[in-house]
């Protein structure tokens, strides 16, 4: 005969069981990310950087390890070299003055849907200045 106390213990060693059983699963699925990773679409297309006070307007190619610079009647070619998905740096295959052949340092500070905030650096200088680039195609 199975006394009050014994069956107790079973309940309470069931609902424990199924306690740390419960919460094993939640864990699990809260560590799910809720986003797909599509980190590198920003690595590849056609992207623009509107005029404003800090840039003329910029119209961007970039293919493999080229970005093709568009901005007024001046198109520039630049090596592109990505350290991670959040910082890459630029340099111009054909510098035309001085400061062209400094390399530009590119942190990627906000991403959002079709574009991101950056802040550029150019060469070892001082010199920093902050933008957003939209992805267009």
């Amino acid at each position: 005969m199975i006394t009050k106390i014994s069956l107790y213990k079973k309940i309470i060693s069931s609902l424990t069981s199924c306690f740390f059983l419960c919460s094993f699963f939640f864990f699990f699925y809260s560590c799910k990310s809720e986003f797909e990773d599509n980190s590198d679409r920003f690595k590849v297309g056609v992207f623009e950087i509107p005029a404003g006070k800090s840039f003329v307007k910029e119209t961007i190619i970039r293919k493999d390890s080229i970005q093709i610079s568009k901005h007024g009647n001046h198109v520039d070619t630049l090596s592109i070299k990505w350290k991670n998905n959040f910082f890459y740096t630029l340099k111009y295959i054909n510098p035309k003055t001085d400061l062209q052949k400094d390399p530009m340092f590119v942190q990627i500070n906000k991403i959002k849907a079709d574009s991101y905030d950056f802040t550029v650096k150019i060469g070892f200088s001082k010199f920093k200045k902050k933008a957003t680039i939209y992805k267009v195609k």
